[in-house]
């Protein structure tokens, strides 16, 4: 009967060893993968918690401003139209409605710009000709 105790006792000893040696190893490798994971993260040049508050934080005040801005250029927009007088809408009015008034005026400046296109048409030959008495030719002759 000794003989299975001190087997066991064998046993025992030698799983407790085993147990212990493979706990320290445990730690070893989460210390080796903990560091290797701290390199990485440093490497990845990642933001702090608090810079990323502070960032927030700006951007939420910048959005409100933002919408205050808003609210006064909108007030603003109320303001001027009221003020405006009604006389140039009722002229908008009448161009959009095909008023005849409005039609030779836009005759008008096309006529204008033919003209315009006409008059710089006949210059271009004129000074692309030489001038008489001053032309190349002359300098050759002598």
């Amino acid at each position: 009967m000794q003989t299975q105790n001190r087997l066991l006792d064998d046993v025992a000893r030698l799983f407790s060893g085993a147990v212990g040696m493979a706990s320290g190893v445990r730690g070893e490798v989460e210390a080796q993968f903990r560091q290797q994971f701290e390199k990485i993260l440093a490497q990845m040049d990642l933001v702090t918690r608090e810079e990323y508050e502070v960032t927030r934080d700006m951007a939420a005040k910048a959005r409100d401003a933002q919408e205050q801005l808003l609210e006064r250029v909108a007030k603003l927009e109320a303001a001027l139209a009221a003020v405006q007088p009604k006389a140039p809408a009722a002229k908008r009015a009448a161009k959009s409605a095909g008023n005849p008034a409005a039609k030779p005026r836009a005759k008008a400046s096309t006529a204008k710009a033919s003209t315009a296109k006409a008059s710089t048409t006949k210059a271009s030959p004129a000074k692309a000709s030489p001038a008489p008495g001053g032309g190349a030719d002359d300098k050759t002759a002598s």
